[in-house]
């Protein structure tokens, strides 16, 4: 994909100038030649913003993009432009240091994103020269992951259920030259997955376990992702406003995907492993009850005390599989709970770690990025709020708070204590359009782990 960057300009390419709010009012003190027309036309430098300027023929000669307060452009003052620069070829006026520029391109090339699978678009996007000193590797790579990511989540439950799932898993696999291994229905039962099963078992589109490996150098990375296709919240069942965005429920599974594709094809040099259960939580007749006992991969009984706590039913088999490899690190993505939401908003991704120094990493990388992250406690007084009087332990808590607390606590009874782990619990959608960020589905820590796998490599 070329996001709109060419390595060439041509005479008609038009010159982008960015400047901050206090370096324009300072030129306008000062008369700066089209400091005037700038503030004729209502622009302040606000971030994002823009403004051209005519030569004497009233042709473009250069358009002005504001920072606002900040110094340098960052990936969201760029990432909106193609949606507000007039139709045309772009270039920057001036250099910037390579991590900026890099900055830059992959904000323009987040910025290009459409989801047309089922609508064409009649916005014509406007191109930019490759910023000098960018890193196009890298920018392809980030932008690749994100708009996967973003396609994944927007395809509706009809035509992304666990087998289109598994699909487009296979087919990122074999791009890559990956192994790739699904287990479908009751075979799943056989490799010793029941929770999986018991999940998806009630939905006519069988439950699977998605399981693929990159690499044979490195430290062993391995990304789990929630693959819940649709969830009706099973018996439980959710009513009609929390249903309506449930095509979503997948979006831990997209976001694995779109790290996985990152890294691939920035050919980081690590054993990346990849498990994805896929189901769809359905009603039916045979469907997990409330009060049933699961057995699960790692050996410990669960009590279910709400079946529309299934995301981290089909988890926990899978956090207990990559935990036997004794990778070096296991990340897991899912959105998981609502308290989540209740605590950060949708826009921030509450992050849980059982190791200090990668929280850490994970945080600087967070903030360096903008991709940022908030690390919430795993609060072990409040794990015998999952405890159970007759299973080892209930899939949710006996009280209404510390939802996402409880949720990451029961994750953690099944990956190994001294496996450094990572869990996400992420919204993976806009409700509304910001620049950048359309409405719809969005990759959200997804730059921020990268980073963190970028340096664990040594890249």
């Amino acid at each position: 994909m070329s996001f709109q960057l060419t390595d060439s300009a041509s005479k008609q390419t038009i010159p982008l100038v960015f400047l901050n709010k206090k370096k324009f009012d300072e030129q306008r003190q000062d008369g700066v030649d089209g400091t005037s027309w700038m503030a004729a036309n209502g622009f302040k430098a606000d971030e994002g913003a823009v403004c051209s300027l005519p030569d004497q023929k009233g042709d473009i000669k250069a358009v002005v993009v504001g920072l606002g307060d900040r110094d340098v452009p960052g990936i969201w003052t760029v990432a909106g432009l193609n949606h507000n620069l007039p139709e045309g070829s772009y270039c920057l006026k001036d250099d910037l240091p390579a991590d900026i520029a890099t900055e830059v391109a992959l904000g323009w090339a987040i910025g290009t994103y459409q989801f047309t699978r089922y609508k064409e678009s009649n916005k014509i996007l406007s191109t930019l020269v490759w910023p000098k000193g960018a890193d196009q590797t890298q920018v392809n790579a980030l932008a690749s992951g994100v708009h996967l990511t973003r396609d994944l989540i927007n395809t509706p439950s009809n035509d992304m259920g666990p087998e289109e799932l598994a699909t487009a898993a296979s087919q990122l696999a074999g791009e890559y030259e990956a192994d790739c291994n699904v287990i479908v229905g009751d075979n799943l039962i056989e490799a010793n997955y029941p929770a999986i099963y018991e999940v998806g078992k009630a939905s006519v589109r069988a439950p699977r376990l998605i399981d693929f490996r990159w690499g044979d150098t490195g430290p062993k990375v391995t990304l789990v992702g929630k693959g819940v296709c649709f969830d009706t919240g099973g018996l439980d069942l959710k009513s009609p406003a929390g249903m309506l965005l449930m095509k979503k429920d997948m979006g831990g599974a997209a976001h694995v995907l779109g790290i996985a594709a990152a890294i691939m094809q920035s050919d980081l040099r690590c054993q990346l492993r990849v498990l994805i259960p896929a189901v769809e939580n359905a009603v039916a007749g045979n469907a997990f009850r409330p009060s049933d006992i699961i057995k699960t991969r790692k050996g410990l009984t669960v009590e279910v005390g709400n079946t529309d706590a299934e995301g981290r039913l089909v988890l926990c088999d899978a956090l207990a599989e990559a935990s036997r490899a004794k990778p070096d690190l296991i990340i897991d993505f899912a959105t998981l709970t609502g308290a989540a939401r209740v605590a950060l908003g949708t826009d921030l991704p509450a992050m849980f770690c059982n190791d200090d120094a990668t929280a850490e990493k994970l945080r600087q990388h967070s903030v360096e990025t903008g991709d940022e992250v908030w690390r919430m406690p795993l609060h072990q007084p409040y794990r015998k709020m999952l405890d159970s009087k007759i299973a080892d332990l209930n899939n949710v808590a006996t009280g209404p708070y510390a939802g996402a607390i409880t949720a990451a606590l029961y994750l953690q009874e099944f990956v190994e204590k001294d496996i450094p782990w990572a869990h996400f619990d992420v919204m993976a959608y806009n409700n509304a359009s910001s620049p950048g960020k359309p409405e719809g589905g969005e990759a959200l820590g997804l730059r921020a782990v990268y980073a963190m796998i970028k340096e664990m490599v040594g890249k």
